[in-house]
């Protein structure tokens, strides 16, 4: 008997049970087709056909080996160490020098310690002089310190006198000592002139407070009368006091006009509120 065929059949015992005490022949027929079901079993029996995966036609497609249905919906994913390849699961093959990662992503293995990926093959990572294999990644090489990469592998840095080695990756991989500056490939020694001193990097040098460098000399700032020293790398050394504007290398006192006052800067001065500036003078319209 088919699915629908029972399904209704069903339909027929429960609707026949229910109405048997007004339809008598109703009542005889059903006795006759589901003579031991009462009406809450046909019931039970209608529900659970009806909310059966054959009810709709879902039915799960078989899960071929190696591999586990899928938590949600209907279909399935290989196990690890195993990938898809139509409908089944084929085992990952690792090339020589390789180990299975029991991921679900990539090609599923890796290449050894000291092993580099090429194409579908694990080869040696070849080490050169001076040199030595990258302990975090270990499918490449890096410099020892004292060497440079090249195009044919790790060449000694050459450190001309008056310079040590860096630790950097770039440039040389030397600088020169303090008290030297770079000209060409070599160190050359600085000569610092009088009131100068040594800056922190020391390959290069500042004249001392109170001086300005002219050409290779430090020379004196000449402060004006009613002035004062402005420690700065550019411009004027020096910024008038407060009443007082720079006319020159000098500085001249302000002469403040009627109903004005200096302004932030001490160095000029504006109109109170509400006179405003017309021909020199604070004037209200």
């Amino acid at each position: 008997m088919s699915f629908r065929s029972l399904y209704y059949s069903l339909y027929h015992c429960l609707y026949a049970s229910l109405f048997q005490s007004n339809f008598g022949r109703a009542g005889a027929e059903s006795g006759q087709i589901c003579p031991s079901l009462s009406p809450m079993m046909i019931m039970s029996l209608c529900a659970a056909l009806l909310f059966s995966p054959c009810a709709f036609g879902q039915t799960k497609p078989p899960v071929p080996p190696n591999a586990t249905a899928s938590t949600y919906g209907s279909g399935w994913e290989c196990d690890l160490g195993f990938r898809r390849q139509g409908e089944s699961c084929l085992a990952v093959e690792p090339p020589e020098h390789a180990f299975l990662t029991n991921k679900s992503y990539g090609k599923g293995w890796e290449c050894r310690y000291g092993f580099l990926e090429e194409g579908d093959r694990c080869v040696s990572v070849l080490v050169p002089a001076g040199a030595y294999l990258d302990p975090f990644f270990g499918n490449r090489w890096r410099c020892m310190r004292g060497y440079r990469e090249s195009d044919t592998g790790c060449e000694l840095v050459k450190v001309p006198d008056n310079a040590y080695l860096t630790d950097s990756t770039y440039n040389d991989g030397w600088d020169c000592e303090r008290g030297y500056r770079i000209v060409g490939r070599e160190c050359v020694e600085l000569t610092v002139p009088e009131h100068a001193y040594l800056t922190t990097r020391g390959n290069e040098w500042q004249c001392d407070r109170g001086f300005e460098q002219k050409d290779q000399a430090c020379v004196a700032v000449q402060v004006p009368k009613n002035a004062y020293f402005v420690d700065t790398s550019y411009g004027q050394k020096w910024k008038c006091d407060r009443g007082f504007e720079v006319k020159g290398t000098t500085c001249s006192e302000i002469r403040l006009p009627e109903n004005a006052h200096l302004d932030s800067s001490g160095n000029a001065w504006e109109c109170n509120r509400p006179f405003e500036l017309r021909s020199g003078v604070c004037t209200l319209d």
